[in-house]
Formats: C-alpha cells, structure tokens, sequence
C-alpha cells in the first residue's frame, strides 16, 4: 500500500514542483484559506503557543500573528514542492549566504563542525549549503515511516551534494567519517521538542524552563568539533538570507549546556523580531501546566 501511494502522489508532485513560482504562490493563498479559515489547522496550538511566547497581547495582536505564520506556512509547503526540480542557479538566487569564508578558516584549522539552526524561516532550502563549502555536507533528519518517501526525502536534500543521515545513525556515522580522516559539516535542527521519555535537560527559552536536546554539544566535545549557527532571515516573499555565526570552536573549553544556551539565546533574538517565520504549529510546551490550560 505504501508503494502505490508513493506511485500514485509522486508524479502529481513533480509536476506541481514544475509550476512557476507566481502559480505556487497562488496555490499558497489558496492553502491559507483552506488551513486557517476551513479547517482551522492547528489553529488553538499556534494561538497557545503564542500567549505563552508573548503575554500581554491583544487578542488582535495575536490573530494578526496568527494569520502571519500561517501564510510563512503554507509558503514552506509550495517551496519545499519545489525542491523537487529547483535548479541550482535558482536556489542561488532565492537562497543567499554571508559569511562563509568563516567556514574555509574552520577547513583550514582542520575541524569538522556542527551548523545548529531552528525552525525559523526556511531551513528546507538551506540543503544547498553542503555544496558551498569544502567539508562533506550532512544533514540529520528523522526517517519516514514510508520508505519510499523516505528514500524521495533523501534524494531532494541530497541533490546538491550532501547526504542525509538518520537521527539515530548520526554518531556512527560522524565516528566512520573521523575514522577515514574526512572533515564534514553536518546541519542539525537543535530546537526539537524530546519526548517524555528522554527528557533530561531544560533551558530558559521564550520566558519558560523548555526541554531541550543536548546531544549536539555532547557529540562536539566526544569528537572535538567547532559549532556554528546557521540565521535564516526571510528577506521577502521566496527569498531568504542565511549567515553563518561562530558558536565555539572548542567545545570542550565550554561549561556543560552553554553552546545550547547560545543557540537557544541566538534563535530566540530572531523570534522576538520577527516572531511569524517561526514553526508555531508545533507543541513546544506540551508538558507545561500553563500550555496544556491554553489548550482547553
């Protein structure tokens, strides 16, 4: 069943992903309609999650944010349709980078290095990266249960030359590369919510203590990687603008937790600015007492 759906969706998604941006765009309206004024997807998280991110607010204030996020959102789903078949040159042109050369100084000091970034803006197409740098590009992601998906998944973000590598592999992964002497450069979405079970760490993150994943920083120190954080700026409507941020160059001189604290101190200062490219739709604060009274 699982292949047929793939045979059945993939085609109408390739040829969707060949429309022009304006017929996209056009499709992303109609999907905003659809999501928010219809089926009023999600709409009671993003509400919770913006009364908790910023108390205070008018009502009017959040629905303006509200109605804001969910148009960013529906952008994301016809951009990443796009992925599919966006030339690179195209890609170059809506996606642009500052301050790579930092990463040519971090091949020359011979470090591999960890790039964390959120769910802020357009972290799809930042899988271009890999191919502007000298380091093999990996990207971390979490499979699909759907092999087909997961391989059609693997082939968008590894179109420009670098691989995608399960959450659950990564480690093995990253030790076989050092092994071999290869210097990589490996993206992580750092801002994941862990589940109940494996929750162990929380951090200050917009005004509340929030559970927060510290493998990244565990993993640099194990394998003496530099850190970097990857800002994504949207700059309009399909373009975006990523600049590369020193973190640490030596993890193991920094106090346990302190690279998360700069992420999560990094990725918040771009969510107080311009807080409706954030990927609200999300339970952030599932288990906080406050979350769960918004939610009833």
């Amino acid at each position: 069943m699982d292949q047929l759906i793939y045979y059945i969706l993939y085609p109408i998604l390739w040829l969707l992903s060949k429309l022009p941006f304006g017929v996209l765009y056009g499709l992303s309206n109609l999907c905003y309609y659809m999501l928010y004024y219809v089926l009023g997807y999600r709409k009671k998280v993003v509400l919770a999650n913006l009364k908790m991110a910023f108390p205070g607010k008018t009502e009017q204030e959040y629905k303006r944010l509200s109605k804001a996020f969910f148009r960013h959102m529906c952008d994301l789903i016809v951009e990443s349709l796009k992925s599919l078949t966006i030339s690179e040159q195209e890609l170059r042109r809506r996606f642009v980078y500052e301050n790579l050369e930092y990463c040519e100084e971090l091949r020359q000091k011979d470090l591999s290095t960890f790039i964390m970034c959120g769910h802020y803006a357009s972290w799809e197409w930042s899988f271009m990266m890999p191919m502007l740098v000298p380091f093999h590009g990996i990207g971390v992601y979490k499979k699909l249960k759907n092999p087909h998906f997961d391989r059609l998944v693997r082939r968008i973000r590894g179109r420009f030359e670098g691989v995608l590598v399960p959450n659950k592999e990564i480690r093995q992964y990253l030790s076989q590369c050092n092994e071999k002497g290869v210097k990589t450069m490996t993206m992580i979405i750092s801002d994941q919510s862990p589940k109940s079970k494996s929750f162990r760490h929380s951090f200050e993150f917009l005004g509340h203590q929030t559970p927060f994943f510290t493998g990244t920083e565990d993993m640099a120190r194990k394998m003496n990687f530099a850190l970097i954080y990857l800002k994504i700026e949207k700059i309009k409507r399909g373009y975006y603008k990523g600049t590369v941020v020193p973190i640490s160059e030596n993890a193991n001189a920094e106090q346990p937790g302190d690279i998360t604290r700069k992420f999560i101190k990094a990725l918040e200062a771009q969510i107080r600015l311009e807080p409706q490219y954030y990927l609200w739709s999300h339970k952030r604060w599932k288990h906080h007492p406050e979350f769960q009274k918004l939610m009833h």
